[in-house]
């Protein structure tokens, strides 16, 4: 079984250990940026547990730190800690260590399971007991820019510490198994009937009345290749080309300019489909460097649930399943991408039979329903082995 092909779908629960009523989830992202990984599990998981999403902190504490509180919804709560400026990285733990001990006390946490997205949470949480500790592994945050110069050493120390730990993808899988026995590849999913909305635009204009579009969406930082962007817009300077999302971590002056690029900046998740409806191709623009070598684009599957063609670089975890299955284009450079582009427009792929009918056997498995479902399993799983060890 590929990892990247993991049949959640059909794995039953064997045994109901005793779960605990809460989760904390330690965040290097914000609940409010860009709806993805962490979002789609923890919105899903928070029907087993009280969730409680702790953000990194806010450097505006003036007199005194504290913590704010937002209630998603009925048991999922956004934390973040708010700081004073100016402070080591030793003194912001342990302000943090503080903060998080008070936070367990008012809300009377007595039994809790710890899943960590960043290892920079582990030295202000660490002497604590959870009864389980879950590393959700989603990227290779050492390789990003910008990264702490010690989050190396931390991600090694969580690994030991870790009772379960999950990967965003194969290609991270294949990279950190030999970190944990207790190790599983769980790759990008979809909320398939979110997407499955920009089909519904499908044919609300003919083709030769519109002007082609081509799009992206996602966080625009050091990965985005803008090299790319700039020749493929230069070379067909009759169509359009989106790019969606934030701009983090680069300098927005940098990023090309050309009529026939728009950038519409951060767009509501509820909103995305709309967007995704206008376009005739989506894109997966990715350098291929040390940051993008394990991603695993959770924009690969969501684009193909709208129904759009895709062309991408040759990004490890989209050619494999996604290349060598048929169901998205790969390219290096900008004439790749101007290439597969007009044979797509020639052969108005988007509504090919075959092609959706081989797209939508492929995402039937790949929910982040299912996803969280499976983990749960794995959770319990974990739970029930600990618990008899204990007896024992």
């Amino acid at each position: 079984m590929q990892a990247s092909r993991l049949k959640i779908n059909r794995i039953k629960p064997k045994s109901h250990p005793y779960l605990p009523k809460n989760l904390l989830c330690f965040s290097h992202l914000r609940w409010n940026f860009v709806f993805q990984r962490p979002q789609q599990l923890l919105s899903r998981l928070s029907k087993n547990f009280n969730t409680y999403f702790v953000e990194e902190p806010i450097f505006d504490a003036q007199d005194r730190v504290y913590l704010t509180l937002e209630n998603i919804h009925k048991n999922l709560s956004v934390i973040v800690p708010h700081l004073p400026a100016g402070l080591r990285f030793e003194e912001q733990c342990d302000l943090q260590k503080e903060l998080l001990d008070r936070l367990l006390a008012s809300q009377n946490m007595a039994e809790f399971i710890f899943w960590y997205y960043t290892p920079m949470a582990l030295p202000f949480s660490e002497h604590l007991h959870p009864q389980l500790i879950i590393y959700d592994c989603m990227d290779e945050l050492s390789a990003f820019k910008f990264a702490p110069e010690n989050i190396s050493i931390l991600e090694k120390n969580l690994f030991k510490k870790a009772d379960l730990v999950f990967t965003g993808g194969a290609s991270l899988f294949d990279a950190k198994k030999h970190f944990h026995s207790n190790i599983y590849p769980f790759s990008s999913s979809i909320d398939k009937k979110h997407f499955e909305k920009a089909r519904q635009s499908w044919s609300s204009y003919p083709r030769t009345k519109k002007q082609v579009k081509l799009g992206f969406f996602g966080v625009i930082d050091e990965r985005f290749d803008s090299r790319l962007i700039a020749n493929l817009a230069k070379k067909h300077p009759e169509w359009l080309i989106e790019l969606i999302g934030p701009v983090v971590k680069i300098n927005a002056d940098e990023l090309p300019k050309a009529t026939n690029i728009l950038y519409t900046g951060q767009v509501d998740y509820q909103q995305l489909p709309s967007y995704v409806s206008k376009w005739d191709i989506a894109l997966i623009p990715f350098q291929i460097n040390e940051s993008t070598r394990y991603i695993s684009p959770t924009k690969t599957p969501e684009y193909l649930a709208a129904a759009k063609p895709v062309i991408s670089t040759p990004i490890r975890d989209v050619v494999q399943p996604y290349g060598k299955m048929g169901l998205v284009k790969i390219g290096e450079n900008a004439e790749d991408f101007a290439r597969h582009a007009e044979e797509l427009l020639r052969l108005s792929f988007a509504q090919s039979k075959d092609w959706l009918r081989l797209v939508d056997d492929f995402l039937a498995e790949q929910s982040w329903g299912q996803t969280s479902a499976a983990m749960m399993e794995k959770i319990r799983e974990t739970l029930e082995e600990k618990q008899m060890i204990s007896v024992a």
